[in-house]
């Protein structure tokens, strides 16, 4: 080993500790939030609207119109109040060199939950800065660990219920591993006893109250021993508190197999697993119901809570003066998520139903992102709609 590759490894040992000692705070905040918000007992609950970029606004702006007709007289006597907030685009984070500006992180911090929009983030060779996701800051800045995505085909007897974890595994540094040499670079991956107890936790406790009788925990804890392997022994210690919950263990690999399996994928509830494996599945989920566009996604926290679709912000529709065609049907799911966590599951089971009618069953009007279907507001209208039909 040279001199140039010893400067090399002790300047990557240096930023290792750092990092570390960021982490080991990190795990010791976590300790402290120990409650979850009541929104029973608020006075008002305020909802924040964030468009992101691409066809974020649009999709957003359509699906808070949806949620302000839910919720009219809620808005009416003061209960339910909406806050738009700008500032989240791709131009504005890149000019300040961060994942979410503080002003824009400050207006969120006033909200109790947000539905964002899908927002860009930079990779290698788009010519923009190294700036990390915004979804991966917002889960870490708001501490929503739980990435919570249903998904559900009757006929395919599918009801499948994922607890992402939101803030460890290989996000929670993702934009600081270290290019040693030009022939070594370095990432890592991050698990914390009560980030895995915590997510581990919630998805019991789901399964439980929903009667759903069996929890799968995902890893790769085969390879990835120590960080793969201390989500698994957490979750099965937690899932021990859990008699009538019938508990399994999965390697990753093997479940993306076993989702396409038409017998064996009607054995599975709801699934439990870390950062990476969750954000991949429940992608390959998604097509069973029609595909990314088509499936909501919720963050939890014990103090906030973002609601938001599951798919990218489509720049290229943008560019080719496609917006208006966006699908909402994402950002509409996402809305009903959120209506039903703040506490109104008959307005959410309402608006749920009405997108099965329009999505699936109906389907008088059809997005096709061109303008060989409707636009994004013509969909929004067939939903209000169907949803006043229902009354």
């Amino acid at each position: 080993m040279n001199e140039n590759e010893r400067t090399a490894i002790d300047e990557a040992v240096e930023k290792f500790r750092s990092l570390m000692e960021g982490q080991l705070e990190r795990a010791k905040s976590i300790k402290e939030n120990k409650d979850f918000v009541d929104y029973a007992k608020l006075d008002k609950i305020i909802i924040g609207i964030c468009g992101g970029d691409g066809i974020g606004p649009i999709i957003t702006k359509e699906s808070q119109r949806v949620l302000e007709f839910m919720l009219k007289d809620e808005v009416a006597s003061g209960k339910v109040e909406f806050k738009v907030i700008d500032g989240l685009t791709i131009e504005n984070r890149a000019a300040c060199m961060k994942a979410i500006p503080d002003d824009v992180l400050e207006e969120l911090k006033q909200c109790h939950v947000i539905l964002k929009g899908p927002t860009t983030t930079p990779h290698q060779g788009d010519g923009l800065p190294n700036i990390e996701s915004a979804n991966v800051a917002m889960r870490k800045a708001l501490d929503l660990f739980a990435n919570v995505r249903p998904v559900k085909v009757p006929e395919e007897g599918i009801d499948w219920t994922f607890f992402r974890e939101n803030t460890e595994g290989s996000y929670a540094v993702g934009s600081y591993g270290v290019n040693i040499t030009d022939d070594l670079a370095v990432d890592f991956t991050v698990a914390t006893e009560e980030g895995c107890e915590r997510i581990a936790r919630l998805a019991y406790d789901y399964a439980q109250k929903n009667n759903k009788g069996k929890v799968s925990i995902i890893t790769k804890a085969n390879i990835i021993k120590t960080t793969d392997g201390k989500f698994l022994n957490i979750a099965k210690k937690v899932g021990e508190e859990y008699p009538d919950i019938v508990t399994d263990e999965w390697f990753v690999d093997i479940t993306t197999a076993k989702l396409i399996d038409p017998q064996r994928r009607k054995d599975f509830k709801v699934f439990v697993l870390p950062n990476l494996y969750g954000d991949i599945i429940t992608d390959e989920a998604a097509e069973f119901q029609g595909g990314v566009g088509t499936a909501g996604s919720a963050n939890i926290g014990k103090k906030y809570a973002m609601f938001e679709a599951i798919h990218g912000s489509a720049p290229r529709m943008i560019t080719e003066g496609r917006g208006q065609y966006a699908d909402p049907c994402s950002m509409l799911r996402a809305s009903a998520m959120l209506l039903s966590h703040i506490g109104f599951v008959d307005k959410a089971n309402k608006l749920e139903k009405a997108l099965d009618k329009c999505m699936l069953e109906e389907k008088k009007l059809t997005i096709t992102g061109r303008d060989t279907g409707c636009t994004c507001s013509e969909f929004g209208d067939y939903v209000m709609e169907t949803v006043t039909s229902m009354n």
